[in-house]
């Protein structure tokens, strides 16, 4: 096998496990002729057209990373060519979380898609690909102003708490994008699989932060306009990659819209074109309303509301008390006073506790593999928190080590036990005390019993931030996903084989560089296409190219004729070449 190379730098050097476990070698020997030419015509067709609507530094931004017109760019010589401006590059596995895909920007790492739609989705694919990905993303970071919001964008959003439709929605997705560009897959099966994500998608929920974030993520990153609603230029990817879309995104019946945070709340079809998109005025704008919009997300409210999310989502989060004290695990219940306060939480199984996202030594899930539960608030009769209580203070209410005590809180839980040693933050707050033969009871219910061991019990008044994930991504085994095949080198059938070589020999002729070529040099080559593969047009083009042929010009339109589907694509070509 080749062996992969990939040019690190610190960057890629400083991804945690969790995020490397999504990284595929890109296998650039795996790309076909078809592939390439694929590509090549996708890319010629959106220079010329998106030279006058895209931003400006698009064209720029080609060039300053390395992607090439005529190939399939290498992941080795992007990467490269990104380091000077700030930026790595990976070659990832297809779809990936949400929270992951969000994080890597946070990194500074954009994440490419390293397979390539195949011809009959050459226009658009709902599957991330390299077309997608490394011809619509990567060229716009060129952008200062552009790749901050990217990168601040996935460091709020890596934050955002996602819901179990979500995840469900996600593997759909996913499942359709894996089938969709595999080589072969029965259109009943792709039907399938289509109707599953569209009952998903019209599912009524209530909106997750990961589903708002999403849209907002959408309607900028993929489908954003900049620029005035009257002579607005395009700069989101998914608009940058389509040579349809690129083009009918443009005209009055798609409706401009100026860009606000109204658009957290306008969902999308990732399957169709979109009927409105969103005009920013410049890209400083678009953080302007991506920190509005994090100001109303649990990791900066917290609260009763941040708590409820994260048991809602069922899945691993954070919570963050007044001490600086960060509890991660799978949240599933709170009790709640008559102010709405958070009296009280639990989680189960595996959880972790960490101060400024750093696990605390002997609060790991190989102590809290039961979770972990505990009361908060101030104490009954006592006006001081118990966070500031000083040593002296802590002994005037009998808080004595290796002493047995009893207490109450204003929410009415009590806890009686041996108090044996407590935990200060930096500011010298307390922010955890551990007992021995401890019993915590709130109204007739027993919360904690000495049967269930030591019980460490955090120290706050509040819950000030509540978001996905764990603090501390080293507590926990994160490393989970398998690596689709998609995009792996599979059995060609001989006609297909025998159809890239085709591909593959008039690829050759070009990359040697002659001015013209004659008609009668690949008259043979012509004859086998057009007798054994009718229903091919881009090579015949590619042909038309190299020879201006009146015989292959006139083939071409024959084609247009009997495939009136292609014939657009047919004319773009066409119309390129006269340009």
């Amino acid at each position: 096998m080749t062996e992969i190379r990939i040019e690190s730098n610190e960057l890629l050097d400083r991804l945690p496990p969790h995020l490397k476990q999504y990284i595929k070698p890109q296998n650039y020997e795996h790309y076909t002729p078809i592939n390439q030419a694929v590509w090549r015509y996708v890319m010629r067709k959106n220079v010329a057209y998106l030279s006058n609507v895209a931003h400006e530094s698009y064209v720029e931004g080609l060039q300053k990373t390395g992607i090439s017109i005529d190939e399939i760019p290498s992941m080795y010589g992007m990467n490269r060519i990104l380091k000077e401006i700030g930026w790595a590059a990976v070659a990832v596995d297809g779809f990936i979380p949400p929270n992951a895909f969000m994080e890597f920007q946070a990194y500074k790492v954009l994440v490419i898609a390293s397979d390539i739609r195949q011809l009959e989705n050459i226009e658009y694919t709902p599957a991330p690909d390299i077309i997608h990905e490394g011809a619509g993303h990567a060229p716009i970071i060129a952008s200062p102003d552009y790749a901050e919001y990217l990168r601040r964008f996935g460091e709020i959003g890596a934050k955002a708490i996602s819901s179990a439709h979500d995840m469900e929605l996600y593997e759909a997705v996913r499942e359709l994008s894996i089938l969709k560009e595999a080589e072969g897959t029965p259109h009943e099966k792709i039907e399938v699989a289509e109707k599953w994500v569209e009952t998903l998608q019209n599912k009524e929920v209530t909106p997750s932060e990961i589903a708002l974030i999403r849209n907002l993520h959408w309607w900028t990153v993929e489908y954003g306009l900049v620029g005035t609603v009257d002579n607005p230029k395009i700069y989101g990817a998914g608009l940058l990659s389509s040579i349809g879309e690129s083009a009918s995104c443009m005209k009055k019946e798609v409706k401009k819209i100026p860009y606000s945070i109204h658009a957290a709340y306008q969902d999308f079809d990732i399957t169709k074109p979109q009927p409105q998109l969103y005009v920013t005025p410049d890209f400083a704008y678009l953080q302007e309303v991506l920190e509005e919009f994090a100001n109303t997300m649990a990791v900066r409210k917290g609260g009763w509301r941040g708590l409820n999310k994260l048991i809602e989502s069922k899945q691993l989060g954070t919570i963050e008390i007044s001490t600086g004290l960060q509890i991660s695990g799978v949240f599933t219940r709170m009790i709640r006073n008559e102010d709405n306060e958070v009296v009280y939480f639990e989680t189960h199984g595996n959880t972790a506790l960490a101060y400024r996202e750093t696990e605390v030594i002997g609060h790991g899930i190989s102590r809290h593999t039961n979770g972990f539960r505990s009361p908060l608030g101030k104490l009954k009769g006592i006006n001081l928190a118990i966070e500031n209580m000083g040593p002296r203070d802590l002994a005037a209410y009998n808080f004595y080590d290796g002493k047995p005590i009893a207490f109450e809180f204003e929410s009415g839980i009590k806890v009686k036990g041996m108090n044996v040693t407590g935990m200060r933050n930096l500011k010298g707050e307390l922010m955890l005390i551990q007992f021995k033969d401890c019993l915590v009871t709130y109204k007739d219910e027993v919360l904690f019993s000495p049967e269930d061991g030591d019980f460490d019990m955090a120290v706050g008044k509040e819950i000030v931030s509540a978001f996905a994930g764990a603090a501390d991504f080293l507590s926990f085994d994160l490393v989970v996903h398998e690596l689709s095949s998609l995009g792996d080198s599979t059995e060609m059938s001989s006609n297909l084989k025998t159809l890239n070589n085709l591909y593959k020999h008039v690829r050759e002729k070009r990359l040697e560089g002659h001015e013209t070529y004659k008609f009668s040099d690949f008259e043979p080559l012509f004859k086998q296409l057009t007798t054994t593969f009718p229903d091919d047009w881009l090579l015949s083009l590619e042909l038309y190219e190299l020879t201006l042929s009146s015989e292959i010009l006139q083939y071409l339109q024959e084609l247009k004729e009997k495939k009136p589907e292609v014939a657009h694509l047919i004319e773009g070509g066409l119309t390129l070449l006269e340009q």
